[in-house]
């Protein structure tokens, strides 16, 4: 019996370093984008330092323990490849990006870190330090997968799924059930207990995408709606006047409608109204005359 059980957790172990190792290659074509148009742009550095400091932590964790060899390996990769996507970021990120990147990595990194190996080492001793590190690496994975959170709120409130990858939700489900049995199996709740909440988000974050996958964005959906009562309005004529012109009532009607227009008014001359869309870039500016 034991020895099935050694060959399952084995198992389940490895299993997870595969399922791990995609997981962590996951960023490589967001990298590939930033080499390409040599700007980090809109993207950020938190997520790999966060990955670097929760690999490092498993990994002083891991060298506590006797028996989590597995833990140790895909997390000595984890740090390689986080390690790589920081000074890869570093590199084309502009200068304030760059310069909050490096404040974020020596607080989290340096200090935080070495904090715990310091206080740890000098302040505890044998099974307490595995102990204290152990609920240290429990309680910082529980934030880790809180964090998606804010993605699911988005992809609620948006209906759209264009930032919650399916494949990835898919991948850390995945992960997140393989690391939850091989903890289980080991006795080791400070590994099995957060993938418990891991699963639960990664099957809400596939549920969603089923969802709201073949739905319209809510912002395409108002952009659609402003167009559609623009054309509408500027179709109309009134005989004898060589401008498009529209009601005051119509367009009183429209700066009502779901997506607030913003609406510049020169008090000296009101034959002129500008109303802009306040939707995305590529939206045009119409200019509606009212006619006197």
């Amino acid at each position: 019996m034991t020895g099935n059980l050694a060959h399952l957790t084995l198992a389940f172990g490895l299993l997870g370093n595969i399922v791990s190792f995609m997981v962590f290659l996951a960023p490589i074509p967001t990298f590939y984008k930033v080499y390409k148009k040599k700007s980090t742009e809109g993207f950020q550095s938190a997520p790999y330092v966060v990955g670097l400091f929760s690999a490092m932590l498993w990994i002083y964790y891991a060298m506590l323990k006797t028996n989590v060899l597995l833990l140790i390996t895909i997390n000595s990769f984890g740090i390689v490849i986080e390690t790589v996507y920081i000074v890869f970021f570093l590199f084309y990120a502009p200068k304030k990006a760059r310069m909050e990147s490096l404040k974020l990595i020596i607080l989290l990194i340096f200090v935080g870190f070495g904090l715990i190996v310091v206080l740890t080492q000098f302040l505890a001793s044998g099974v307490t330090r595995g102990v204290i590190v152990g609920w240290i690496c429990l309680v910082f994975s529980l934030c880790v997968f809180v964090a998606p959170l804010g993605v699911l709120r988005q992809v609620i409130k948006t209906k759209s799924v264009e930032y919650m990858p399916i494949l990835l939700s898919v991948a850390l489900t995945l992960s997140a059930v393989m690391w939850f049995f091989y903890g289980l199996l080991l006795h080791d709740f400070n590994i099995a207990v957060p993938n418990v909440l891991g699963f639960g988000f990664g099957i809400i974050q596939i549920i969603l995408y089923f969802m709201y996958k073949n739905k319209k964005p809510i912002i395409d959906e108002k952009i659609s709606k402003l167009e559609a009562k623009i054309t509408e309005m500027e179709e109309q004529k009134v005989p004898g006047q060589d401008q498009k012109s529209i009601d005051v009532v119509k367009l009183e009607a429209l700066l009502h409608t779901e997506i607030l227009p913003a609406v510049a008014k020169d008090p000296s001359n009101f034959d002129q109204v500008a109303v802009e869309a306040q939707a995305l870039g590529n939206m045009p500016t119409h200019t509606i005359k009212v006619g006197a």
